[in-house]
């Protein structure tokens, strides 16, 4: 990667490069000094000190203190990777848990700027225990309800990496950052190189959002005005109806057209271009990009006479799907990517937004797919860090059901839709859901808020997919349509039977 890419500013011009003109103000943690050449008595440990701190003109690899950024006050810490490779050591440590304490006392959120290449070896097991430290602080501020975001620039690896920077609630990077575990001394010699960077974490879902550095003030500032801290805020207003332009169902809109299959054949294909839309510009932008354009308000759709007509509805390709909801319901999207366990979902959006008002609310979106264990895991990520932070959450169903394949099974299916159920009837926050189309069994259900959602007039929501329920019966297919008007799953049966609060359009 090229030396002079903003990734190798120096602690106080990554400091610069977000609070500009605002300013900060530097803090400082109470004197602590170490014994000679440190706690191991490291032969040439005080020489290599002072070498980095005539080098950088820091006395530590971290810099921290109290700062602006847009129009938002937080509580910044950076690192000098030019003073021992940005590693920690036990005065690291003090200043880390500083940082911290400093952004409890004021209630502020932290946002940290990390570069390190680890624990400092000439500290020993006394560097590597800081990472302790750094972790009960971050609890604390977790508990408090204060938000944690971090900008990983090149190089963030070891302990740096598996605390202040995995650890934090959104985690942005710089393009061509070298980002993991396992620095580049320590890892296989085969090893792939695009699995250590920025780009790479991305792909694995353990980063959000990889933004060029000309775009970072801007990204984080519609963070922290999304993240908080905020007053208690109203629930999610319930989204408008939208319509595609009307018309009969499109040609294969019928029920016999799809099955709960985990690969997605015949479903609607485009709805999954979010997978990438958590990059450059799309990190922190206008959520009108990449929206369905023929979208438009639905003044006055019909209901469904059947219950098969309610589904071919719910299929028609036309019908908008989540972008476009989205898109409508929120000025600006700030995507929230994977499920910090190697996988992602482009067919379910999870993050923050800002509604044309300004008020934050946090979405959950299907987008037509069956939803794999991946999406599962970064809804209950989302939903949990929206109710943590007092922000009211949105979720948009539109599912044929949970992925069904052997993959999916080995991913852990249905313990990733028990804690989706577990994080929806556990949130204190309010949930607000519509259901914009195919409202496909416990896979549709996970994300259904109890008691309050809502379901537009081309969706439906049932036990199961109709030509799955006649299989089940033992019915042969002609009867899957006759099955679909039993199964009583049209909007205006939802809400007769208590499972819909309202029919929106």
């Amino acid at each position: 990667m090229p030396d002079a890419t903003p990734a190798r500013a120096t602690a106080r011009e990554a400091i610069a490069l977000l609070t500009g003109a605002a300013g900060f103000t530097e803090h400082r943690p109470p004197p602590s000094p170490l014994p000679p050449d440190g706690p191991l008595g490291w032969a040439g440990y005080d020489a290599a000190r002072e070498r980095a701190s005539a080098r950088t003109g820091e006395e530590e690899s971290v810099v921290y203190g109290a700062g602006v950024v847009g129009d938002y006050p937080c509580v910044l810490l950076s690192f000098e990777f030019g003073f021992l490779g940005g590693s920690l050591g036990r005065q690291t440590g003090d200043r880390l848990a500083a940082a911290y304490e400093l952004a409890l006392t004021r209630h502020l959120p932290l946002l940290a700027l990390v570069a390190t290449g680890g624990s400092r070896m000439q500290e020993g097991m006394v560097a590597l225990t800081q990472l302790q430290r750094v972790a009960a602080a971050s609890v604390r501020l977790r508990a408090a309800g204060l938000p944690q975001i971090a900008v990983v620039r090149d190089p963030t690896t070891g302990g740096g990496w598996a605390t202040v920077g995995a650890g934090a609630d959104v985690v942005l990077a710089l393009p061509g950052a070298q980002v993991g575990f396992a620095g580049s001394r320590v890892r296989p010699p085969d090893a792939d190189p695009y699995a250590y960077s920025a780009e790479g974490q991305f792909a694995a879902g353990q980063v959000d959002a990889v933004v060029p550095a000309d775009e970072l003030t801007a990204t984080v500032t519609h963070w922290l005005r999304a993240l908080g801290p905020h007053e208690e805020l109203p629930a999610a207003p319930v989204p408008g109806a939208l319509s595609a332009g009307g018309g009969e169902p499109g040609a294969g809109a019928g029920m016999e057209a799809q099955a709960a299959t985990g690969s997605g054949a015949g479903m609607e294909a485009g709805a999954g271009t979010g997978a990438g839309a958590a990059t450059g510009s799309g990190a922190g932008t206008p959520s009108a990009a990449g929206a369905e354009p023929t979208a438009d308000r639905d003044p006055a759709a019909p209901l469904p006479e059947t219950g098969r007509e309610a589904v071919a509805r719910a299929r028609d390709p036309r019908r908008p799907r989540a972008e476009a909801y989205l898109a409508d319901y929120l000025a600006v999207r700030l995507p929230l990517h994977g499920d910090r366990s190697g996988s992602t979902d482009p067919g379910l959006l999870c993050g923050f937004g800002l509604r044309a008002d300004g008020q934050p609310v946090a979405y959950v979106a299907q987008c037509g797919t069956p939803t794999r264990p991946a999406g599962y895991r970064a809804a209950a990520r989302t939903i949990r860090l929206a109710d943590r932070l007092g922000i009211p959450v949105l979720t948009l169903v539109d599912t044929p059901g949970a992925a069904n394949d052997a993959e999916a099974e080995r991913a852990g299916a249905g313990a990733a839709i028990a804690d989706t159920f577990a994080a929806i009837a556990a949130a204190r926050v309010p949930v607000t859901t519509l259901v914009i189309g195919e409202g496909g069994s416990g896979g549709a259900l996970a994300l259904a808020a109890p008691g309050n959602t809502h379901v537009t007039v081309d969706s439906y929501f049932s036990v199961i997919a109709p030509e799955l329920a006649a299989a089940i019966l033992k019915r042969p297919p002609s009867e899957t349509g006759a099955t679909a008007d039993q199964l009583r799953l049209r909007p205006q049966d939802l809400v007769d039977l208590g499972i819909a609060r309202s029919i929106v359009g």
